[in-house]
């Protein structure tokens, strides 16, 4: 069962603005969970077109720092680590359209949303040496590398698969988005910066959506079940956000949920 569109938002709202995240609920039918899981199989597998999409492989270690950057494409497989720019595949992009979806959009948003990132987040099944995926360090989602006029304010995280602690299910630190960025290039956040007894994780099941502010501290671990581990992520902004970067012409963000939807 999908999120109603009578159910109250105030308090997941009240939430994200305190601690950085929030559960909305249950937000993908099972059947659309299936049509999503098979079209990201088959573009895995190099069944399904995969042009304009950006790729990265796990590393074979797991470790953050040992991915191999500017690969992309390297073949057939189920340890890619993450599938961007899915805003351009066509039946990702049917779905980007659910009224439920523009509803916590404009909730957050404004009236006026544009996209700034569509990307599945996956970790591969357990192998029979190693568990799967890779170990994402404490970030945050923000930053110069963004190219950015101003901070998206919001992520929907909804969990495709079952996201149990073992299969390396979010894990926040709440509170931490309301310092900002916590080193003038944002991303990852030093170790030194981070009190681990103030983690708190975020287990989900498949269909779940978590509200996120970009700026809060996350990560998750690596998978240690024998399920894959995917979901998906909607940065979204105002469609007044601009692209600053000047090595290549400015992106053009795909604007979603017109506000007479």
């Amino acid at each position: 069962m999908a999120i109603a569109d009578e159910v109250d938002l105030a308090p997941a709202l009240a939430a994200l603005r305190a601690d950085g995240w929030a559960r909305v609920g249950p937000l993908v039918a099972a059947a659309d969970l299936a049509t999503l899981r098979a079209r990201l199989d088959a573009i895995m597998d190099g069944v399904a077109p995969r042009a304009g999409l950006f790729f990265q492989h796990d590393a074979a270690s797991g470790a953050y720092e040992d991915l191999a950057l500017g690969r992309g494409w390297v073949g057939p497989s189920r340890a890619y680590r993450k599938l961007e720019g899915l805003e351009r595949d066509p039946v990702v992009r049917a779905w980007l359209d659910d009224r439920r979806l523009a509803r916590l959009a404009h909730a957050v948003v404004g009236p006026e949303v544009a996209l700034a990132r569509a990307v599945v987040w996956t970790k591969a099944a357990r192998g029979d040496r190693a568990a799967g995926g890779t170990e994402l360090p404490w970030h945050q989602d923000g930053g110069p590398f963004w190219g950015l006029s101003a901070q998206p304010p919001l992520t929907i995280w909804i969990a495709l698969d079952d996201a149990p602690i073992a299969s390396g299910c979010v894990e926040l630190i709440p509170g931490s988005h309301r310092g900002g960025l916590a080193t003038p290039a944002g991303g990852v956040i030093p170790a030194a910066l981070v009190d681990e007894a103030r983690a708190v994780p975020a287990p989900a099941v498949a269909g779940e959506a978590l509200l996120l502010d970009p700026l809060v501290w996350h990560r998750s671990r690596r998978n240690h079940t024998a399920a894959p581990r995917r979901a998906l992520a909607l940065v979204l902004m105002p469609a007044s956000t601009r692209c600053t970067r000047t090595r290549k012409a400015p992106r053009r963000f795909v604007r979603l949920y017109s506000s007479a939807g």
